[in-house]
């Protein structure tokens, strides 16, 4: 059985209620628990969290599936400091243990010190942004895509953990042009898609 930790990143602010987050969260619980074979923890980081369970969490997991929007091109804040208070608890509690480098050698080996190495994890954000604007040539985002460009510090971070990443997915265009039932029938095809992998390389695991 695979451990799954969904975290909601979603935030009530202005005119953001956190709404379309939470149900992509649902959505994902009710897939596993449909699908069988996994165990399921979530958190709502607008419901408050403690530190220390979090780290708990992370360290119980197989797989952390993350939901964000993105709020300015980035994390919301509540979700920063979510991360910047749990990863700093996990500091030798299971997160990690270093920035890898010894004294020695300072110049080499950055990034190596996490303790969350087996671990996979998937990224969704929500968007204003059309999906053109990442792929068009003279578009905002000069054809970088949401993985390549806003959110690559984001990939290094869980990489600095140990953690490797599953493919992500992003919905484009949720305020001016929001098609919830198409966007979430889009949604379970790829969880279908990729816990088929997880399942897949399990099961060669097993075998080998």
């Amino acid at each position: 059985m695979k451990n799954i930790l969904i975290i909601n990143g979603g935030q009530r602010f202005e005119h953001s209620g956190g709404l379309f987050n939470n149900t992509v969260a649902a959505a994902t619980s009710d897939f596993l628990h449909r699908a069988g074979g996994y165990a399921v923890q979530t958190t709502t980081i607008g419901e408050g969290y403690d530190a220390d369970e979090e780290v708990r969490k992370f360290v119980w997991a197989d797989i952390i599936i993350y939901h964000t929007p993105i709020w300015w091109f980035q994390l919301p804040y509540g979700f920063k400091q979510y991360l910047d208070e749990v990863f700093t608890a996990g500091h030798q509690k299971g997160i990690y243990r270093s920035d890898g480098r010894s004294m020695d050698n300072p110049a080499i080996n950055y990034g190596t010190g996490g303790m969350l190495h087996g671990r996979q994890y998937m990224l969704t954000t929500s968007w204003n942004a059309p999906a053109t604007a990442f792929t068009l040539p003279g578009e905002f985002f000069l054809e970088k895509s949401v993985d390549e460009g806003p959110l690559f510090g984001f990939h290094r971070m869980n990489a600095f953990t140990g953690m490797t990443p599953l493919e992500s997915f992003h919905f484009h265009d949720v305020e001016k042009n929001a098609d919830v039932p198409r966007d979430m029938a889009h949604y379970r095809r790829h969880l279908e898609s990729v816990f088929a992998g997880v399942a897949a390389e399990s099961r060669e695991k097993l075998c080998a």
